[in-house]
């Protein structure tokens, strides 16, 4: 490998060859490693066993078809649309999580977006490490790793990611985001964009406040496309892919591969499974919309398992506020609520506080409270 030995018996060796090297855990899965390093085993009761899981039926909706919310012009069905309106608020509100079909984004460009994951995660070190956090063109916007935060974490994610946040234009992606994946990452959240307003609109208006475009427009100004890779594992069992937590984000819309892996808490009934269903995409309610809807609108924890047998992709899109954006319920809420759930901040300083640490379910939302 070009480096000197590394033993992963010793921890310090697992971090300095996977972080600091930057070889990542796809590196470390390809040195042929039969057993998972004690730097990535986690405790018991964080680990994921499907066997634990429970029934999704009474909690997950079946895909809701939201083709009709995307009409525009003469020809929209006003009944239809607020029909799909209230299931995406009640499914917002049960669960936080739920599946759309007819979304407006292709078959073929959901497929270009797992090809590039998987592309740019095969290539060489040295090129991947061009977007390191230290080495990256950009490294506000455009940056790779692994873990979720690996200085502040006690055992480490099987999991390696690029992050690309498009709040500029196309010339920003052309300069600054990798070549071999920019096409499709931006193909995909460019055609994802009416989606993302017509939901989100939806849902704001679904909490009976009046908002305008605008500010619901002012919720979707950053939007980053991830690229998570999750490398065959030894032993699933032992660590995780994803820690449980709740997402930073006003929406995610995160597009799976047919591994599966992917565990919602639901409620506090125990963990479902979100079941790969083709060409469908997964939403879900992130900590930014809780905030808004003054904790109507639930931000589901959730966590991800690795395969032992093949390399697990997904690509999300976070959408959010940018940091001088004001976020709290919207106004009106609390009286209409009867309570006051969440205060009023800037959405920086929420961004700030939650990679402060390492994942740690839905505790990120207490900086939050009133």
């Amino acid at each position: 490998m070009g480096d000197i030995a590394f033993d992963f018996e010793k921890e310090s060796d697992v971090f300095e060859f996977v972080v600091k090297k930057g070889h990542g855990v796809k590196g470390l899965a390809d040195t042929g490693l039969t057993t998972v390093p004690a730097r990535y085993i986690h405790p018991p009761s964080e680990r994921i066993d499907r066997k634990d899981t429970i029934d999704s039926a009474p909690f997950l909706s079946a895909p809701i078809d939201i083709s009709a919310l995307l009409e525009e012009g003469d020809n929209v069905d006003n009944e239809k649309k607020s029909e799909i309106s209230k299931k995406l608020c009640e499914a917002a509100e049960k669960l936080g999580f739920f599946q759309v079909v007819n979304h407006g984004v292709s078959h073929e460009i959901m497929e270009n977006a797992k090809r590039a994951a998987h592309i740019f995660f095969n290539l060489p070190r040295e090129r991947k490490l061009a977007y390191s956090k230290q080495n990256s063109p950009c490294p506000t916007h455009v940056f790779c790793g692994t873990s979720f935060s690996p200085q502040a974490e006690k055992a480490l994610e099987w999991k390696d990611y690029l992050s690309m946040v498009y709040i500029f234009d196309d010339e920003h992606v052309r300069k600054f985001w990798p070549e071999e994946c920019r096409d499709a990452a931006v193909a995909y959240l460019k055609s994802a964009n009416s989606m993302i307003l017509a939901m989100l609109s939806a849902l704001l208006k679904g909490l009976g406040v009046e908002i305008d475009e605008a500010t619901i427009r002012s919720f979707t100004d950053a939007r980053a496309v991830n690229m998570n890779y999750y490398p065959p594992c030894p032993n699933p069992d032992l660590t995780v892919g994803v820690g449980r937590h709740s997402d930073l984000a006003a929406l995610t819309i995160l597009l799976q591969d047919d591994i599966g892996g992917l565990f919602v808490r639901a409620q506090d009934k125990g963990w479902i499974e979100i079941p790969p269903v083709e060409d469908a995409l997964v939403i879900n309610v992130g900590d930014t919309l809780e905030i808004l809807s003054n904790g109507r609108y639930k931000s589901a924890e959730h966590r991800a398992l690795a395969s032992n047998t093949k390399a697990r992709v997904s690509v999300p899109i976070f959408v959010s506020p940018i940091p001088p954006t004001t976020i709290g319920p919207l106004p009106g809420l609390a009286e209409k609520d009867g309570k006051t759930v969440y205060r009023q901040m800037l959405f920086g300083e929420y961004m700030e506080n939650y990679f402060r640490n390492g994942h740690q379910g839905k505790a990120t939302l207490d900086f939050a409270k009133a």
